[in-house]
């Protein structure tokens, strides 16, 4: 498990609000939450799979954990751990963005580079 980077899965129209606010706006399943969801590297695919079938313009946000305050792995209901950031996501750590592909079949394709 790398520790240093986490991934945001959001749509187009929300990280361009971002970019213009400087500060990323929470989704609705994050407000109801009460944090924001990020996966790890190798929880993206399966976050994809189980959330976002047939969603388009989406990207993928990679993040730098260092200066995240109040973020902690916890324990999902599947028993795995993800990371939730119970602060505010300041768009300054976010360090690479990737164009998420959805496929005919309905599911997502990430870019072999991230």
């Amino acid at each position: 498990m790398n520790l240093k980077f986490v991934y945001k899965i959001c749509t187009k129209l929300e990280w361009l609000e971002a970019k213009k606010k400087n500060q990323f706006i929470p989704s609705k399943k994050d407000l109801e939450d009460g944090y924001i969801h990020f996966s790890g590297k190798e929880q993206v695919d399966g976050t994809l799979k189980n959330f976002y079938k047939n969603q388009k313009n989406l990207i993928l946000l990679k993040v730098d954990t260092l200066k995240l305050d109040h973020l902690l792995w916890e324990q999902a209901s599947d028993g795995n751990l993800f990371p939730h950031l119970y602060s505010s996501l300041d768009i300054s750590n976010v360090v690479d963005e990737f164009e998420i592909i959805l496929s005919d079949d309905g599911s997502c394709t990430l870019p072999a580079n991230f």
